[in-house]
């Protein structure tokens, strides 16, 4: 028998193979990497200064929130993923099937609101450079653009 979301196997015995393999922990595992690479790429290469004046500035249009966003929702995102892989960990432990159904719930409505986020992480980033100047651009732009490419990315993993 199943159970109220598979409390029938609350106790069991944590096997490590099939943990990995269910398919929620390897899509909270590709989505933190692909947070992890959103906010490094931000922090490492999204903010740039011109070799006249040593005050750095946003790689995006020079908007100071397009990387504020990033690397926020990046930072987030991947916190989130490691709190919910942690009770996807405890999970087959927790017997009371309120609990259970609580905690589904909120890891469905944080992964609905993450995407949410992510898509519009990848648009307002996709616009701000759309609108950057050339000669803003220097070393940053591989960056920039791994950025870009992971947030539409992750709009698919969450």
């Amino acid at each position: 028998g199943g159970g109220a979301y598979g409390a029938a196997k609350a106790g069991g015995a944590f096997d490590l193979i099939r943990f990995v393999q269910q398919p929620q922990v390897l899509a909270r595992i590709v989505s933190a990497v692909f947070a992890l690479i959103v906010f490094a790429c931000l922090v490492g290469d999204g903010y740039m200064s011109r070799p006249e004046d040593p005050q750095l500035f946003c790689i995006f249009n020079r908007n100071e929130n397009a990387c504020r966003y990033g690397i926020g929702i990046g930072v987030l995102a991947f916190l989130a993923c490691i709190f919910f892989f942690m009770v996807d960990v405890y999970f087959p432990q927790i017997s009371n099937a309120t609990d259970r159904k609580y905690l589904v719930l909120a890891d469905l409505g944080f992964s609905g609101l993450w995407t949410f986020l992510w898509f519009i992480g990848f648009c307002f980033l996709t616009n701000q450079w759309s609108w950057t100047r050339a000669e803003d651009v220097y070393i940053g732009a591989d960056s920039a653009r791994a950025a870009i490419t992971f947030s539409f990315f992750s709009i698919f993993s969450w």
